[in-house]
């Protein structure tokens, strides 16, 4: 067994609590910043526009994540409206939902290419993801079933959000190793596929199906109730993104032929049809 014993409060303010989750999201946050701006650097992106965007995607992915955390919860929240605004409680799902329809309705009023956005910050978000899966790791939020297997989590501060010496499945553990491997996978992809925006819809619909199995290491109770009598709310969010992405990914990404025949000695390594004005699959 894997006991946690660290306090998830990094620090205390008088009445304000500073959790290491909090921490922890907020450099996901600045990572996914920093990746996208050394991405538009290398493609020709506005960078000022960047950090627009930047701007767009925190709000956006934060209502977002705040949204799906109180429907997820909707029964304790009616009871107690005036909590609903607040930090306590955010869901990555919403926050990935939320920061992508930002960046789309951005791009309506700012009139660049989406899918070249997409593509240009897909793999940095995955990283921010995982970041962030540190945080619920040492928060205890999102705690596993309960299980036996010999890397069972054991939390032990009573700070944490997780039952107290009780072993469970690392399931954000497995998360967090999920979107490295994805990750790579996007990476090695990179410049490779066709049109634009066919790097997001690869990391969207692989997230989707995984987040979908992944779940079910998660213990019901830190989920909020159950639809169906046994599908968490993550689960069902990943059905209707996997039904919408798939088929596009189906359907419209093919091998980049540029890519498969040897590029020429100094010729530049930039990915098929990065420019600001690719506007040939905008908002897909």
């Amino acid at each position: 067994m894997i006991e946690i014993a660290m306090n998830p409060v990094a620090l205390q303010i008088g009445s304000l609590s500073i959790r290491w989750y909090s921490i922890m999201t907020a450099l996901a946050a600045l990572f996914a910043v920093v990746w996208a701006v050394r991405a538009a650097r290398k493609s020709g992106f506005p960078i000022d526009l960047v950090y627009t965007l930047a701007i767009w995607a925190v709000v956006g992915g934060i209502v977002g994540a705040r949204l799906v955390h109180v429907v997820d919860e909707l029964n304790y929240y009616w009871q107690n409206p005036g909590e609903i605004i607040g930090f306590e409680g955010l869901a990555i799902y919403g926050a990935i939902l939320g920061a992508t329809l930002a960046i789309w309705i951005a791009s309506r009023f700012h009139r660049f290419s989406f899918s070249v956005f997409a593509d240009m910050v897909a793999p940095g978000a995955l990283v921010a993801q995982a970041i962030g899966r540190v945080g619920c790791t040492i928060n205890g939020c999102c705690y596993g079933n309960e299980t036996t297997l010999p890397w069972a989590l054991v939390y032990t501060h009573p700070d944490s959000f997780a039952p107290l010496g009780v072993p469970t499945e690392p399931a954000v553990v497995y998360e967090l190793l999920f979107d490295i491997i994805l990750f790579m996978i996007v990476l090695k992809l990179r410049g490779k596929l066709r049109p634009a925006g066919s790097l997001f819809l690869v990391y969207i619909a692989a997230y989707s199906v995984g987040r979908f199995f992944l779940a079910s290491a998660r213990d019901p109770n830190s989920q909020g109730p159950l639809f169906f009598g046994w599908l968490m709310q993550a689960q069902i969010i990943s059905v209707i993104v996997a039904l919408v992405a798939i088929p596009l990914l189906v359907t419209r990404v093919r091998w980049n032929k540029a890519e498969l025949v040897t590029p020429v000695a100094g010729a530049a390594d930039q990915p098929s049809g990065n420019s600001v004005n690719d506007g040939s699959t905008s908002g897909s």
